[in-house]
């Protein structure tokens, strides 16, 4: 019998066993219906407690799922498993810092732990420590060769250093040995360079058929079953699939608009008007980058850390985890403690940031912060950091949001899974972009990926301007740069500008309810 379930009764025992197999596959409702059943009888059993967490997390309620098991913890200190749920649980909540920390005390624990490597590689990743991160994966897959998920990362790894056609064999050896890796279907499907023959399409649909395929394989493999189908032009097929893939997806976690767009609205307000700022002129070595999913962001860092004075630091976690932690310190959430904030309460904040960035300017004094959603956190960017500069970049409304339906992102961005959503979404970022721009005309730009596609030269340049860089013709040949990218774009940056890069027309007016959703004309009426 599993020690850890100890002091529970036959059919409690049971009962939690079966909640954890449905917490695996990702079923969360039967894992709760189940756990419901023991929680009266044991309240402060340690593994219930456990069980109770992961439920807390992918209901998205973070601080609970962390609180919850810390208790745990605190009745098992020494179990290695109880601290690697401690870091998988801190990663959901966006505390990757905290997460590498706790998953780096599990391997210490048991260094022979090979689930607890491959987690503390996904927390790396997250954190853009890529090389640290490879290391981790190494060590997990040479203690478990065949744990899929760590290959599958360390070819993604592959792709964002460039090395396409290695990462494509791996992908292919994971699909060889597991039919059902989602996560490597998706990985070919993300390459952009491999294209899916018959024989593929008809592997991902036995796949999604396969009992052992977990919800999350399911999920993968949809998204590429639908670029797959898409590749061969049957674009209401591949609608389909997208269809299905993205309803799966919000079954585990649902997106609430209402709140979002309230909160969004409340930390809007207040910022307007503009907070006294850092008394110390911070923030001159960050340029923010923000944007929606799939705007060109990654397109805009590339020609930034193509300069010989920028880095290039990707999505970094570290901007609402300083926000974060003062909401703790105070007590309240953000932004309910802003009126209280004074000049050098801003200017601690900010020096917090840097400090905790600094590892982005040991080689060159400018970085980039590409984190999507820091378009809400503008207003507290300026009182923190009033030297630094803000790029948002745009895309047109109907591409945007159709290209971020089509792609598997994180819980974070449950927005992306239904038309509605996707549409309210877009119009929070609008709102909100084109106050903070007119409240801050000098240090926000809006950078149009439409204009960059007609113009590249005298985009650039007014990028470099904007960005207090004086221009590098290298800058202009940003597609010879080598950086390790992670994001989808990563292989579609190391190529010249596209001009094909629009998918809406080929789809006509199959995508007239997304249309209508985001108040733009309909073909087909």
């Amino acid at each position: 019998m599993n020690p850890r379930l100890q002091g529970l009764g036959p059919n409690a025992t049971q009962q939690v066993m079966i909640a954890a197999q449905a917490l695996d596959a990702g079923r969360v409702d039967d894992a709760e219906r189940q756990l419901a059943r023991v929680i009266a009888a044991y309240p402060d059993h340690p593994e219930v407690l456990r069980m109770q967490a992961g439920i807390h997390s992918m209901r998205g309620k973070h601080e609970l799922a962390v609180g919850t098991m810390r208790r745990a913890i605190a009745l098992r200190p020494q179990d290695p498993m109880y601290h690697n749920t401690l870091g998988s649980l801190l990663g959901n909540a966006g505390e990757y810092e905290a997460a590498i920390a706790a998953l780096r005390h599990t391997c210490q624990l048991q260094p022979d732990l090979a689930m607890a490597w491959f987690n503390l590689g996904v927390m790396l990743t997250k954190s853009v420590r890529n090389e640290e991160a490879a290391e981790a994966l190494q060590r997990a897959i040479s203690l478990a060769p065949g744990h899929l998920s760590a290959r599958a990362l360390l070819a993604d790894i592959l792709r964002t250093r460039g090395r396409v056609d290695e990462a494509a064999t791996e992908y292919r050896r994971i699909i060889a040995a597991q039919p059902t890796a989602g996560l490597a279907w998706w990985g070919l499907a993300d390459l952009r360079t491999q294209h899916f023959s018959d024989d593929d399409i008809a592997q991902m649909r036995a796949a999604q058929a396969r009992p052992e395929a977990s919800e999350q394989d399911r999920v993968t493999i949809g998204f590429a079953l639908a670029k797959a189908l898409d590749e061969h032009g049957r674009y209401a097929e591949s609608l389909d699939a997208l269809a299905t893939a993205n309803a799966v997806a919000q079954r585990s976690h649902p997106w609430n608009a209402a709140a979002f767009s309230a909160s969004v609205a409340s930390i809007t307000d207040a910022f307007d008007p503009p907070r006294a700022t850092s008394a110390e002129p911070l923030g001159h070595e960050v340029i923010f980058i923000a944007s929606l999913p799939r705007s060109g962001s990654t397109l805009v860092e590339q020609i930034l850390a193509t300069h010989s004075s920028v880095e290039g630091a990707g999505e970094l976690p570290d901007l609402p985890y300083v926000l974060g932690e003062e909401s703790r310190r105070r007590g309240k959430p953000f932004p309910l403690w802003v009126s209280d904030m004074q000049p050098e309460d801003w200017q601690r904040l900010g020096r917090h940031y840097l400090e905790r960035t600094a590892h982005w300017r040991r080689e060159r004094p400018v970085f980039t912060d590409k984190l999507p959603n820091n378009w809400i956190y503008i207003g507290a960017i300026r009182a923190m950091l009033p030297e630094a500069r803000v790029v948002v970049c745009r895309r047109d409304p109907l591409e945007t949001c159709f290209s971020c339906y089509r792609q598997p992102l994180d819980a974070n961005n449950g927005y992306t899974r239904t038309f509605d959503d996707l549409a309210m979404f877009w119009r929070d970022f609008d709102r909100s972009v084109t106050r903070s721009t007119s409240l801050h005309p000098d240090a926000v730009r809006e950078h149009h990926y439409e204009a960059m596609i007609d113009d590249p030269e005298t985009q650039i340049r007014e990028l470099l301007a904007f960005s207090r860089l004086p221009f590098e013709e290298a800058c202009l040949r940003f597609h010879e740069n080598r950086r390790d990218v992670r994001s989808p774009s990563a292989t579609q940056v190391r190529q010249p500008l596209r001009r094909d890069t629009a998918r809406s027309a080929q789809y006509g007016a199959l995508l007239d309810p997304l249309r209508k959703a985001l108040g733009l004309p309909i073909l087909g009426a």
